[in-house]
């Protein structure tokens, strides 16, 4: 169960702070997750139900995703000593965030939204 709730807890929570790394995987996993999905449609029977399946997953994996994005980037900021809100900014300039935070460490020590990195709030 415990890492189940840590795993609801990086990609869905907007509390707490998480490494350059951490970042960067979870980010990278969405990615694959929504490009097999995508690929799988491509594949499928044109007007097919298998199609429509895949392109129903596809679009729920997407909006998931966009919310795990901007939970995930929240967490990141928390690590620059930033509030939530700002993740925002990925909804526009997402890949270039997504890059920038994903190489840059974060306030070394505690900061207001958390102990250490890798840790829920």
């Amino acid at each position: 169960m415990a890492d189940t709730n840590r795993l609801l807890w990086l990609f869905f929570s907007l509390k707490g702070r998480i490494s350059p790394a951490v970042y960067f995987l979870a980010g990278l996993l969405l990615l694959v997750i929504q490009m097999f999905l995508l690929y799988r449609f491509t594949l499928a029977p044109e007007q097919s139900t298998a199609q429509g399946g895949w392109a129903l997953a596809f679009w729920a994996t997407v909006f998931t995703a966009a919310w795990s994005n901007i939970a995930l980037t929240a967490k990141r900021l928390h690590d620059f000593g930033r509030p939530a809100g700002w993740a925002l900014i990925t909804l526009v300039i997402g890949f270039i965030v997504f890059i920038v935070l994903s190489f840059i460490k974060g306030d070394p020590g505690p900061n207001r939204y958390g102990a250490n990195t890798n840790a829920p709030a």
